[in-house]
């Protein structure tokens, strides 16, 4: 669809509102928070659509807290945060939860370590059993840890062989940061993940794991009510510990391009990673950064994709923006297309980005990504997977759920001039670190 004139555009975003306002947003009010004496926070929201509910623990701890020597004991224990606790033996904590009609899954990044229950509402009780066992019992049995050692190194060498993209990734981080912990891989170094002793282990799960740093999010057929009788049953004996140590280091001002190379014989094209300096994501500029990502990269007819794909110049391109708890990295990608040199589809995703910085975008073009960002944000909340992941992640990396509200109005007072001062701010070439993966040296 075409923007013929600013009225229609924003009688578009009208219409996008009111759809929103038929799929019955959440709003603030709705939203019951509680914090146990452990500290261990809880934010819950009662949804009747189905009788299901789900469970996100964000525990605030990711491959930014870990040093030389440790690196990779984040993701470590996601794997074993399954393998056995006081109540639960090895293997048991699936098993229970599946026999109780429940799924579950985990993931860790630089800043986070969440996990996912989701289930049938009235198996609440068993969820909660389940998981404040492994927070207050977790067993760290030697047996179980070199299993799962041998489980990590291998998804370790198999993830650098299969994806060109870790590899790349990997790679251009540990250039762009240089004193900062976003340089460590969060699978950890092989070396590191090799010599862990059970003292380390120990030790990490007694700092990280302490419920004054966990917080919960509880969506679904729940009463708020009920919700905090279990967790006051559950958790409140759990023993609250001192707030892990904060990540104190600050990475130093980039002075220059970086560029690094990386040689994979079996690689069948070049890829490009072209990653820039940004903010945290409670910085302002975020919302200016996530629509200037999709102006350039989503879908068919974004700025790189048309320069890019169209021109076959590249088989695939994209952006990362991310999450990130301390300044991070905003990332451009692209795969080159057969006998393509990496270098000429970096001078024309270069060129783009150049252009975005001297001529901007258009008006319609802008109220176009305003209409799709905002229809996307309530499109999430039509499940309460995507309930609970937005609350969540604005308590975690927002610094408070609340301002998940004030999402729509941050999308739209964004102005042409906002994008195009926010691309020249970031987008400089002594902020850049440009990574290129290739067969052999171009």
């Amino acid at each position: 669809m075409k923007w013929k004139n600013l009225v229609a555009a924003g009688s578009l975003w009208c219409g996008v509102v009111g759809m929103a306002g038929m799929a019955q947003a959440v709003t603030v009010e709705q939203v019951k928070t509680f914090t146990l004496p452990n500290g261990m926070k809880f934010l819950v929201l009662e949804n009747t659509t189905i009788p299901n509910a789900n469970m996100y623990t964000y525990w605030k701890v990711g491959s930014r807290n870990e040093v030389a020597g440790i690196t990779g004991l984040s993701h470590f224990f996601e794997h074993m945060m399954f393998n056995g606790s006081k109540k639960f033996g090895p293997k048991q904590f699936d098993r229970t939860m599946e026999a109780n009609g429940g799924a579950n899954n985990a993931y860790t990044s630089n800043d986070v370590t969440v996990y996912q229950d989701w289930f049938p509402a009235v198996s609440l009780p068993t969820i909660f059993d389940l998981e404040s066992d492994r927070i207050a019992n977790l067993s760290i049995d030697p047996k179980m840890v070199e299993s799962e050692r041998g489980v990590v190194l291998s998804e370790r060498s198999t993830g650098l062989e299969n994806s060109n993209l870790r590899a790349l990734w990997g790679e251009v981080y540990a250039s762009a940061f240089r004193a900062h912990p976003y340089s460590v891989p969060t699978i950890g170094h092989e070396s590191d993940i090799k010599a862990w002793t059970q003292d380390d282990l120990q030790k990490y799960f007694n700092v990280y794991y302490s419920p004054n740093n966990a917080v919960a999010v509880i969506v679904g057929d729940v009463k708020a009510d009920e919700v905090k009788r279990l967790a006051e049953q559950y958790f409140a004996n759990v023993p609250k510990r001192a707030l892990p140590p904060a990540v104190r280091t600050v990475e130093p001002e980039q002075k220059g391009e970086r560029r690094v190379f990386v040689r994979k014989e079996s690689a069948t094209a070049a890829n490009l990673m072209i990653s820039y300096k940004v903010p945290a994501t409670n910085h302002p500029d975020y919302y200016a950064l996530n629509v200037i990502s999709s102006i350039l990269t989503d879908g068919n007819t974004s700025r790189l994709y048309q320069a890019l794909v169209d021109k076959r110049l590249a088989t695939q391109v994209g952006s990362d923006q991310g999450k990130a708890l301390d300044p991070g990295l905003f990332n451009f990608f692209a795969v080159a297309a057969n006998k393509v040199p990496a270098a000429k589809v970096e001078e024309a995703l270069l060129a783009e980005i150049d252009r975005l910085i001297k001529d901007g975008i258009s008006e319609e073009e802008l109220q176009k990504v305003k209409n799709q960002k905002l229809l996307n944000f309530y499109r999430a909340q039509e499940t309460i997977n995507g309930k609970a992941a937005q609350l969540g992640e604005y308590e975690v990396f927002f610094g408070d759920y609340k301002k998940l509200f004030d999402a729509p109005e941050a999308y739209r007072k964004l102005t042409v001039a906002d994008i195009k001062t926010v691309a020249a701010k970031y987008f400089r070439k002594s902020q850049r670190t440009v990574g290129v993966l290739a067969a052999v040296e171009e």
